[in-house]
């Protein structure tokens, strides 16, 4: 079987990608070029093919049809950026992949911290050389009451992490983990704004989930609220959230996504103008703190997406059972 790679990173995936192969025992083309419709021609020849987070619609579908592609993996937990109906219609399987959340639960702790503390401020004014104490009192994660929107994986682990710190812990989640109990009290989410010190967003990009932190869920926040999201950037009014940080509702944003970040992040930008007016706005906060959608980024983290896109691609060729396969 031959697989082909997009948007392959050679200075990290590319060694895992080699490894896979010889384990596997699968042939593999790549580019470091995301996919579009002028280089989609690359593939050709191959059974199945991974990307990562760019979109996919119809018309790029339908070209990989006419290429013979029959399958199509993201390497991404989230598979929002893939028209998977189109793809099913026209007879391309498609998976996404997995893997361990202590990845992402740790950096979205880091996140807290670094708001809990100020870290971005105190760090300017240390290079600046001004070591006074005005403006940099923090507060503690063991006094906070931490709402947690979303107890997937990555969400209880959090739960499971934060545990340790002491919090007076919300959660809300469709799905309840009777385990998560021990830990703290699953609610609904007008009480977790009312009364958290800190929300945390860990729910997937689905319709019902757009901008579910929006004008009137920050107004019936706590003033001062830390707003941390190391999921998906559509999850957020960012207007309602510049409008909260010029207001002082919210006291700090940590962000590892925004909206509209497609085009943006994982490339090399620098002497580009780039025209995201919501992130220049953003970025001129000095009580936002933003990373460019790296929460994920660890060598076994990299490792598990590479590993198990290969393992989604290779377990339709087989008609074996696919725990990757995006549900229909």
């Amino acid at each position: 079987m031959k697989l082909f790679f997009y948007a392959l990173r050679e200075y990290d995936e590319k060694g895992f990608l080699e490894e896979c192969a010889a384990k596997y025992g699968f042939e593999y083309g790549y580019t470091s070029e995301y996919p579009n419709m002028d280089n989609l021609e690359l593939a050709r020849g191959a059974e199945g093919i991974s990307i990562i987070t760019n979109p996919i619609d119809s018309k790029m579908l339908d070209k990989m049809q006419e290429l013979g592609i029959r399958y199509l993996t993201t390497r991404s937990i989230g598979y929002e950026h893939i028209d998977t109906v189109y793809a099913k219609k026209i007879g391309i399987r498609v998976a996404h992949v997995t893997y361990a959340p202590e990845s992402v639960a740790d950096y979205t702790i880091m996140m807290m911290l670094i708001a809990c503390r100020k870290m971005p401020f105190i760090m300017q004014q240390s290079d600046a050389q001004d070591f006074s104490l005005k403006g940099k009192i923090g507060r503690e994660l063991s006094s906070s009451a931490i709402g947690v929107l979303g107890t997937g994986n990555i969400g209880a682990t959090v739960v499971r992490h934060l545990s340790g710190f002491g919090s007076r812990i919300l959660m809300n989640d469709v799905y309840e983990k009777a385990d998560l109990k021990a830990y703290g009290k699953y609610t609904d989410k007008e009480t977790i704004y009312r009364e958290s010190d800190i929300i945390t967003l860990h729910i997937p990009a689905l319709e019902e989930n757009y901008h579910v932190i929006d004008e009137k869920a920050i107004n019936q926040m706590k003033d001062g609220v830390i707003i941390v999201n190391c999921a998906r950037g559509s999850l957020i009014d960012t207007e309602a959230m510049i409008s909260g940080l010029e207001s002082g509702k919210i006291g700090f944003a940590a962000l590892d996504t925004i909206e509209n970040e497609a085009g943006l992040y994982y490339l090399d930008r620098s002497g580009d103008r780039i025209n995201n007016r919501e992130r220049a706005v953003l970025m001129a906060f000095p009580n936002v703190f933003l990373t460019p959608h790296m929460a994920f980024y660890t060598e076994q983290t990299v490792y598990d997406m590479i590993n198990n896109a290969c393992l989604g691609l290779l377990n339709f060729e087989k008609e074996a059972d696919n725990p990757f396969e995006v549900p229909a």
